[in-house]
C-alpha cells in the first residue's frame, strides 16, 4: 500500500489516477458548460457539479500533500537523465501548484457575491466575500488560462510516460499503473 523505494504503492496510484481522471472530467465540464444557454437544464446544474466536485478534489488534493510528505519517494530510474529528472520534478511541481491555484480561483468566482458553495446539497464552504476588486472577473481570466495551461501540462506529462514506455522502454509508465516488475 505504501511507497517503496522502487515503487509507488497503491495509494498514491489510486490517488494519481483519480485525480487525473476528476482534473480531466472537470476540464471538460467547465469547456462545455461556458456555452450553456440561460434556459438549458444544464445551465445551473453544470456549474454546481463543476464546483462540488472541484471542492472535493481540493480536499483530496490536501491529503494528497500530506500523504506525499510523509511518503518515501521511488526515486528516478537509473536510465533518466539528468534533464528528464529536472524536467521532472518542474512539471510535478507546476502541476501541484497550478491545480491549487485554480481551485482557489474557483473559489473565488462562485464567492465573490458571498454566496456559498453548495457541495451536492450535503455540506457548503462558506464565502469569504468580495475581497478584491473585480474579484469574479480576475479570478475567472485566472482560472479559465490556468485551466488551458494545465491541461497542455497533463497532456505533456503523459507524452512523456508514453515516450518512456514505447521509446525508452523504461519503467516509468508501469510504476503508477502498479505493475512491480522492475
Amino acid at each position: 500500500m505504501k511507497n517503496t523505494i522502487n515503487h509507488y504503492g497503491w495509494i498514491t496510484i489510486s490517488v494519481h489516477w483519480l485525480v487525473a481522471i476528476t482534473v480531466i472530467g472537470l476540464f471538460a465540464l467547465g469547456y462545455w458548460m461556458v456555452d450553456l444557454g440561460y434556459y438549458d437544464p444544464w445551465y445551473k446544474q453544470g456549474p454546481d457539479l463543476h464546483k462540488s466536485i472541484g471542492v472535493l478534489l481540493f480536499i483530496v488534493m490536501v491529503i494528497r500533500i500530506f500523504w506525499r510528505y510523509f511518503q518515501i519517494k521511488p526515486e528516478a530510474l537509473d536510465s533518466h537523465t539528468p534533464i528528464e529528472k529536472k524536467a521532472g520534478s518542474i512539471v510535478h511541481v507546476f502541476l501541484y501548484c497550478a491545480l491549487f491555484v485554480l481551485m482557489s480561483s474557483g473559489y473565488l468566482i462562485s464567492t465573490a457575491d458571498g454566496r456559498a458553495i453548495d457541495i451536492f446539497n450535503l455540506a457548503s464552504v462558506a464565502s469569504l466575500g468580495e475581497l478584491f476588486a473585480d474579484q469574479e472577473d480576475l479570478s475567472g481570466l485566472i482560472h479559465k488560462y490556468l485551466a488551458y495551461a494545465l491541461m497542455f501540462t497533463v497532456v505533456l506529462h503523459a507524452l512523456a510516460a508514453l515516450k518512456h514506455h514505447f521509446i525508452d522502454k523504461d519503467n516509468t509508465l508501469l510504476r503508477m499503473l502498479g505493475n512491480r516488475k522492475l
